[in-house]
């Protein structure tokens, strides 16, 4: 007979990956145990392993929930539906407001990704691109000359995700400056005459 899964087992998991979320964001994941991570879950190491099979796994599994909530924020979007500037703006704004909470999850998912085997590198590289993609795409139908030029379309689609991924290292809400604030100018920005 098949064993049931506990009704609380997501709920478990996910503690799981919030903590090593935080430890691998200070340790580093190759400077990170599993022990550590059991004590700092305060279980057992086996508790652990009836949870995830690896080290890896429990990487995995941060790295994807992040990278999946932030494709919903982006895909979630109206494709053409409104002015492309305008969804430039509340998608920057989203996409910060998604980082508060999740900075651990950004500096593992920024990186670690070569520590995870590769196939499991492919699923989040994928993910990684439609989000690129998406972006690049809302860009080129906000700045039509900028579309007729692939390579500064890209370049410009990366300065904005350069902009908003390394946020975490040191925008601190408390200043003078609010989040959506902060939104706002880097959608300026990207937005800009500048090339």
């Amino acid at each position: 007979m098949a064993r049931t899964q506990a009704a609380d087992y997501d709920a478990k998991r996910e503690a799981i990956t919030g903590a090593a979320a935080k430890l691998f964001a200070e340790k580093g994941f190759a400077g990170a145990s599993v022990s550590d991570l059991a004590d700092r879950c305060a279980v057992s190491k086996s508790l652990i392993y009836h949870y995830y099979a690896s080290k890896e796994a429990i990487l995995f599994d941060v790295m994807n929930e992040h990278i999946d909530d932030l494709l919903s924020v982006v895909e979630a979007r109206p494709n053409g539906s409104g002015e492309p500037a305008r969804e430039i703006h509340n998608l920057t704004k989203d996409l910060l407001q998604h980082y508060v909470g999740a900075a651990e999850r950004q500096k593992v998912l920024l990186y670690e990704l070569a520590s995870l085997p590769a196939e499991h590198q492919a699923e989040i590289k994928t993910k990684q691109r439609r989000i690129i993609a998406h972006v690049e795409r809302l860009i080129g139908d906000a700045i039509p000359e900028l579309a007729r030029d692939k390579t500064r379309l890209s370049a410009k689609t990366m300065l904005f995700f350069g902009m908003l991924n390394w946020t975490h290292t040191w925008f601190k809400s408390k200043g003078g400056l609010s989040r959506d604030e902060l939104a706002g100018m880097a959608a300026e920005t990207i937005l800009g005459d500048g090339d």
